[in-house]
């Protein structure tokens, strides 16, 4: 615990409580209310006021993107908080990087007196236990990635053993309403399954059953689990060929429990990678099947037919700003032959595409060359109206500019996270040297403050960069050849329609509306 506090009216303090999955296994002292308690015996002996408690219960200390702490770092930089307190450093995080910011740059660049109870942290005074906080965050970093280690390897022995791990079973399965990871036929939604199943061997394609089950109103998997949409669209709710294609691939359906097709990059990082199939894991039998092995390998054969008309791409001009009108969704490009045998491209609405006779949207088929023909002349017509340089070139410059912050922006920062992500293996190295007893206490405080030197300069820099983007830049010459392209060109390569060009929307009857990049050029238009 820390000493006795002086003026502690000057304080208005966040209690901050975190409890991860992983920390419910170490007893009651974890607990929040446990934790609460602590914090609150605390700042009563010291006559503190409280202004908020933050808790994240759930979260792991290895991601900051909590919203407890978040709202807790909303209230700092509007002043409202200046003490954080909290049961033990592990609480405010196991990312040691993370951590050291926060102890060591954030909280003192904004005032904020950190006070750790276990550990007797507290950075407004001076003590041997500040002096050992870095050691701290490496230990709890290694602990959370141990701890990782330790999940990954209970869930790869359960998924071998053929145990469900997930949130929710595939449609068609419903969790065993009394033993743990176990799934049994959800007799709602099977009676689907097999119609799905029986479809296809009849010769349907995945977008005819699709079209089937929607004209049926029959709710898709995922309205039919009530799961909330992040992104509603005109689709939501409704059946797709890619839905029912994964669904007739699916060996769950046969008895067979397939697992870890997605693969977390590490315990740092909630993005996953998609696997393999030869890195899935697959058991056998493990459940009561749905659809017999020989329907299944039937529609196998019938899938995998159809597969080789799927896999062409095209490139063309206005490549990735075409979209149709109605649902804003990008256009497909289709392949087709005319009388004379020779191959057209077609933009098509992707939505009526996939959801035909659903009522989503509406049929478009437009030939790619009378697009490109109707465009580029459109183009020409808007650009006449700014034939004298000196009216394009305040559009051109800006455009250049921004372009230019941003490259240089990005590329300082993808720079910068390289180093940091070097400094990070170098400290998880010393700090292994340490526990091995390759590097003396004596180096390792010396290595330490190294890196932090290191760090500090990289944050200078960052800094450097921020203002160097707030600087005006001198790119008058390039503004110049840039109007020079655009009215000597003839606005007919894929460079310069994109420069030009926001998007293209085609319309059910066949209208064009190009939208462009500048107000004064959609102005014209």
């Amino acid at each position: 615990m820390c000493s006795e506090i002086s003026n502690p009216m000057d304080y208005h303090v966040a209690l901050y409580i975190r409890l991860s999955k992983e920390d419910e296994n170490e007893g009651p002292s974890q607990s929040v209310q446990n934790q609460e308690s602590l914090l609150r015996e605390f700042v009563q002996q010291h006559r503190l006021n409280v202004y908020n408690t933050y808790i994240d219960d759930g979260w792991s200390g290895t991601s900051f993107d909590r919203p407890g702490f978040q709202r807790m770092i909303g209230d700092i930089e509007t002043k409202k908080v200046n003490m954080v307190i909290t049961k033990d450093l592990s609480r405010l995080g196991r990312d040691y990087i993370m951590t050291g910011h926060y102890m060591e740059r954030y909280f003192p660049e904004h005032r904020v007196r950190y006070i750790s109870l276990l550990d007797g942290i507290d950075t407004g005074v001076d003590s041997t236990a500040n002096d050992i906080t870095p050691f701290r965050a490496i230990m709890n970093d290694m602990y959370a990635k141990d701890i990782s280690k330790k999940i990954k390897s209970v869930k790869r022995d359960k998924q071998r053993r053929g145990l469900f791990i997930g949130g929710k079973p595939v449609y068609g399965y419903k969790m065993h309403p009394t033993e743990k990871n176990r799934i049994v036929i959800d007799e709602e939604a099977a009676p689907v399954v097999r119609r799905i199943f029986a479809l296809a061997l009849s010769g349907m394609s995945c977008r005819q059953i699709a079209v089937e089950l929607n004209s049926n109103s029959i709710p898709s998997p995922a309205a039919y689990a009530k799961l909330a949409v992040s992104k509603p669209g005109p689709y939501s709710g409704l059946w797709s060929s890619e839905r029912i294609s994964a669904m007739l691939q699916n060996e769950t359906y046969i008895g067979n429990m397939v697992q870890g097709r997605m693969v977390k990059i590490s315990y740092k990082s909630k993005k996953c990678l998609r696997q393999s199939p030869e890195n899935w894991v697959v058991v056998e039998g493990t459940h009561e099947p749905i659809i017999d092995p020989e329907t299944f390998q039937k529609v196998q054969l019938l899938v995998s037919s159809r597969k080789y008309t799927r896999n062409r791409t095209y490139d063309f001009l206005l490549k990735g700003l075409i979209f149709c009108h109605e649902c804003g969704y990008p256009m497909a490009v289709l392949n087709r032959k005319n009388a004379a045998g020779e191959d057209r491209l077609f933009f098509v609405c992707r939505t009526y595409q996939r959801f035909t006779k659903a009522g989503v949207c509406t049929c478009h088929s437009i030939k790619e060359e009378t697009v490109n023909e109707a465009v580029l002349a459109k183009v020409r017509e808007v650009c006449q109206a700014y034939l004298n340089p000196d009216r394009l070139r305040p559009i051109a410059k800006e455009a250049v500019e921004n372009a230019s912050k941003a490259a240089s922006c990005e590329a300082e920062m993808q720079a910068l996270q390289s180093k940091i992500t070097a400094l990070t293996t170098n400290l998880d190295q010393m700090y292994m040297d340490r526990l091995n007893g390759l590097l003396s206490e004596e180096d390792f405080q010396r290595i330490y403050q190294k890196v932090k030197m290191d760090r500090t300069v990289l944050e200078d820099r960052l800094k450097s960069l921020q203002e160097q983007a707030k600087q005006p830049v001198n790119t008058e010459e390039k503004a110049t050849a840039l109007v020079k392209q655009f009215l000597d060109s003839g606005l007919s390569s894929r460079e310069l329609l994109v420069s030009l060009i926001e998007r293209v929307e085609l319309t059910e009857e066949k209208d064009i509306i190009i939208k462009f990049r500048f107000r004064e050029l959609e102005a014209v238009s």
